[in-house]
């Protein structure tokens, strides 16, 4: 017996059929990779920046012309770390596709050629290398991007949280890799963040390496008349029954963050039987479960934040959308000691990207923690 394949992916590649709309930013991608451009997404993490690269990846226009790469760098935190994310990437990544590029790989970086693997049964190098194996990185990062410049196709290299280089404790990582990227001409590049006000800052400052250099496109919420019927379909096609206004209501919880909306209906689907329907209760199950088991995470985090931080963080989590949060009333409303200490803990807030800030409005930049906040001091319903 066949088994029923749950349609709201929340882990993995996701298939068209499985896959929610972004017609127009996948349009807008791939326009500017085949048109020879650099692109910037910005968007709230697990907006679905990471399912949508993909996703162009795998179309046509993309995947018949190009070598493909992608790392997520947001728990790296030096130059070494990224060189070698970004050469294991390309070298796992080509060994399958093409093993003329792969050895090619192996001897254009000379700098840790002698650390290679060897494989006799395939006859071919592997990647064993160590990340102490990289002495000098910013020799390393040179033949690759080196390399890329003379692979035999045209290469796309997608690099997830790339605030992250800001944060390296080298100087001039921005203009390092500026450098390098500005010089390639068989390879256009994905700068993908999810924090708004440094990507922003590294993409629209005129003092940065970066200024100017690339498209952008800021990954917004799906629109709920695209994103309710989607959910409904779904659950139709699968022989179960599910009420818009259900889905509606969860779409406005979670403000249309789009990971937490279908984590919510793997979840419900998972627990609506064939022929059943999906209510309100087994809606509002899925999601206690979801901030119960992230219970142990969101408790850590609040540990490693001062007192003044988390006392602006609750403030931001009763509000929801907060507004004007140094003037007095808000001070005031949240039994906050003072403006300046609130400017001060918003800085600390948004450099941890615990709070985001959007035309003067905060919110807690993880949905789902902000409800176990209020669900802990009290203030929170569900739906």
């Amino acid at each position: 017996m066949a088994t029923r394949i749950n349609p709201f992916i929340v882990t993995g590649k996701i298939a068209p059929e499985y896959f929610c709309d972004r017609v127009a930013e996948s349009d807008r991608l791939i326009k500017s990779i085949t048109n020879g451009n650099n692109l910037v997404i910005i968007s709230p993490r697990r907006m679905g920046k990471t399912g949508l690269i993909q996703f162009c990846y795998d179309k046509p226009e993309i995947s018949k012309d190009y070598y493909t790469f992608f790392i997520d760098i947001l728990h790296t935190s030096s130059l070494r770390e990224f060189t070698y994310l970004l050469g294991k990437e390309i070298y796992e990544r080509l060994l399958p596709r093409s093993r003329r590029m792969a050895k090619l790989f192996v001897q254009t970086l000379k700098s840790i050629s002698g650390k290679f693997g060897f494989d006799p049964v395939f006859n071919l190098p592997t990647f064993s290398i160590e990340l102490g194996d990289i002495e000098r990185p910013e020799y390393t990062l040179e033949e690759i991007f080196q390399y890329l410049d003379h692979a035999d196709k045209r290469c796309v290299v997608a690099i997830d949280e790339f605030q992250q280089i800001a944060k390296y404790p080298e100087k001039n990582i921005e203009a390092l890799l500026r450098t390098h990227i500005q010089k390639q001409g068989n390879s256009n590049f994905i700068f993908a963040g999810s924090e708004r006000h440094m990507m922003q800052e590294m993409f629209s400052s005129a003092a940065r390496p970066f200024y100017h250099s690339a498209d952008m496109l800021e990954l917004k919420a799906i629109a709920p008349e695209i994103y309710i019927p989607f959910v409904v379909n779904h659950f139709k096609k699968c022989r179960r029954h599910i009420e818009a206004a259900s889905v509606e209501k969860v779409y406005n919880l979670f403000k249309g963050h789009t990971y937490y909306i279908q984590k919510t209906f793997n979840e419900a689907f998972a627990d609506t039987p064939e022929g059943g329907e999906c209510t309100i209760e087994t809606i509002r199950d899925a999601i206690d479960e979801m901030i119960a088991s992230n219970d142990t995470i969101f408790r850590e985090i609040l540990s490693n934040i001062p007192e003044k931080q988390k006392t602006l963080l609750y403030a931001i989590a009763r509000e929801g959308e907060a507004e004007r949060i140094t003037s007095a009333d808000f001070i005031k409303r949240h039994s906050l000691t003072s403006a300046s200490s609130v400017q001060s803990a918003t800085k600390k807030l948004l450099e941890k990207d615990l709070i985001t800030e959007i035309n003067k409005v905060f919110s807690v930049t993880d949905k789902l923690f902000a409800m176990w906040i209020n669900k802990i001091y009290g203030n929170f319903s569900t739906i």
